[in-house]
């Protein structure tokens, strides 16, 4: 008797030793199938591409503090902090987590106890000898049993259990990440945005006051003869539409300043913003060439790479259906009838043997969960590389975007800085009665959008830039090989 028990157990440890792992063996498809990877960016100069290795990542990095502005900083900090978003991602990151521990158990014995007290009674026709037994009994029922139980991983069911959960709970880390760096861009660009229309609100209320300003004078030189009312009429349609535009500015900007507050955490309303008229954009520069490492940093390529790879265990998981599944059970406790009995030696009890559950027809489901499974891995491979497409046209889009938005900021100031001279002349030429206040007009309206694009201009390309951070994965400056 006493030797029964360790032959089972030198059995499973047999039967384990001798197990395999079913399935395909995890290897990442090419990033971009049957084409090759572009040697370089095509607004580079020439840098070499580095394939991205997600298991090779940096971590993220603070890249939002090369601006130099405290401000930002602390906006940044505050949506890190206080971000619900963000919140929720971390949180589903624990509920993975928790599941890679909850497939991780199955490796190990599971043990449980479920003591009863029942008064019952037998059935008068229950069967005995193949007739109704005739009588029937009450009593007391008293059992302390403890079952245990081990399935030994024979196919790599656990192990592919394990790899798929694991994986996930990768990706899920991956989606935190890209979460985290999606809000800390959008906070920098709605900043850079809402600093630029600061500063076109201000030149809007400047330029209200110098066109009310001209309408006064206008109007003293009309009642002295001077002018005409057509150059009354012409001064105040321009005062007019330069007030037009001030609150559409302002809507824009309360717009941006309400999306900061959430962001941050904090609600719309009451949400302290200091307004800057003299802010200075601090554009960091940005080498000629961006290798293709840089990519490693993108969290949402890293995440679709994870999701191949839970696709791939699960193919495992499922041929493993079509194996016998072998279990070690075991039960020992303590059963009487009376109560006063149930401690005593007489009232003990034990089993213990191996299971088998094989499954030996099923109407052709393993062989649809197997397939199911195939196709979820080829749609995951196929999202894989449409995320890596993206990423690389985010990141050559962006850098076509600096190089445009700095030769068109530099027109546009020059533009600018013409149109200030051709308004400086026309006005001299208006006050000594050569043209009428058409031209002065004319002069003022096209310095004034001049003035606007330039400031809209150097916020479009910060918010350009903080996008090239995004699409890169959170930073420009390249690491050396390993």
């Amino acid at each position: 008797m006493n030797a029964l028990p360790f032959r089972v157990c030198v059995m499973a440890c047999v039967l384990m030793l001798g197990g395999c792992t079913i399935g395909p063996t995890y290897q990442r498809p090419q990033a971009l199938g049957t084409n090759a990877i572009p040697v370089q960016f095509e607004t580079t100069n020439g840098v070499a591409w580095h394939p991205a290795d997600p298991t090779a990542k940096p971590g993220p990095t603070a890249w939002w503090k090369t601006f130099g502005d405290p401000v930002l900083n602390a906006l940044e900090a505050d949506a890190e902090a206080e971000n619900q978003s963000l919140q929720a991602a971390a949180a589903r990151l624990e509920a993975a987590a928790s599941d890679v521990d909850i497939a991780r158990s199955d490796y190990f014995p599971h043990l449980s106890a479920t003591p009863s007290a029942v008064r019952q009674r037998s059935s008068l026709n229950a069967p005995e000898n193949g007739h109704p037994a005739g009588k029937g009994y009450t009593f007391y029922n008293f059992m302390i049993p403890l079952q245990a139980g081990w399935e030994p991983d024979l196919w790599g069911r656990i192990h592919r259990q394990v790899e798929g959960s694991r994986a996930r709970y990768e990706a899920d880390a991956d989606d935190l990440g890209f979460a985290r760096l999606s809000i800390q861009a959008e906070v920098a660009i709605d900043y850079f945005l809402l600093r630029s229309l600061d500063l076109e609100s201000a030149l809007l209320e400047a330029t209200v006051i110098d066109f009310q300003r001209a309408y006064e004078l206008v109007r003293n030189r009309r009642k002295g003869g001077i002018a005409t009312d057509l150059d009354v009429s012409q001064a105040l349609t321009q005062l007019r539409a330069a007030e037009a535009q001030v609150p559409a500015v302002a809507l824009q900007a309360a717009r941006l300043r309400h999306a900061l507050a959430t962001l941050s955490g904090r609600p719309a309303m009451g949400f302290h913003w200091e307004v800057r008229t003299n802010y200075l954009f601090s554009i960091p520069s940005v080498g000629g060439g961006q290798p293709s490492e840089l990519l490693e940093r993108r969290p949402d390529v890293a995440a679709s790479e994870r999701r191949m790879a839970a696709a791939n265990a699960d193919i495992g998981l499922a041929r493993t259906a079509y194996y016998p599944r072998f279990r070690i059970n075991g039960l020992a406790g303590l059963q009487s009838v009376h109560s006063s009995t149930v401690f005593d030696a007489s009232s003990r009890l034990w089993s213990v043997g191996p299971a088998v559950d094989w499954p030996l027809f099923t109407g052709g489901r393993n062989q649809a969960a197997v397939r199911s499974a195939e196709a979820i891995y080829t749609a995951t491979v196929a999202q894989y590389r449409s995320q890596v497409l993206t990423a690389f046209q985010e990141v050559e889009d962006q850098l076509t975007a600096q190089r445009l938005l700095t030769t068109e900021l530099e027109a546009e100031g020059a533009a600018r800085d013409a149109a200030r001279k051709t308004e400086e002349i026309a006005n001299h030429r208006y006050e000594a009665g050569l043209v009428t206040y058409l031209e002065v007009a004319t002069a003022q309206s096209v310095a004034l959008g001049h003035e606007r694009s330039v400031v809209r201009l150097e916020g479009e390309r910060a918010a350009a830039l903080v996008a090239l951070v995004k699409a890169l994965g959170g930073g420009w400056e390249s690491r050396p090989h390993e």
